[in-house]
């Protein structure tokens, strides 16, 4: 297996209308997250135990809610908060 990352329960569902200047933030970010996880658990097949809990990051001035599945060598990205627009 090959770490990855990906949007559950789609791309469609979590990114809804968030501004494509945040989301190339939040890819950027999964895909540092991905780098970590396979250097922190390098073959995350063989991992035993629990999964590790949802975290939140700021990304951008924005939030994003993920996690690690190791035994899948999946980051997950379930929800993202784009940062709030300014009042005219």
């Amino acid at each position: 297996m090959t770490w990855s990352w990906e949007y559950l329960p789609s791309e469609q569902h979590v990114t809804a209308g968030a501004p494509a200047e945040f989301l190339a933030a939040v890819e950027r970010r999964a895909a540092e997250l991905v780098r970590a996880a396979a250097a922190f658990c390098l073959d995350g097949t063989t991992y035993q135990g629990s999964g590790e809990p949802m975290r939140y990051l700021d990304v951008a001035g924005g939030l994003v809610a993920h996690y690690v599945v190791p035994r899948l060598e999946l980051v997950v990205i379930c929800q993202v908060t784009p940062p709030p627009t300014p009042c005219s």
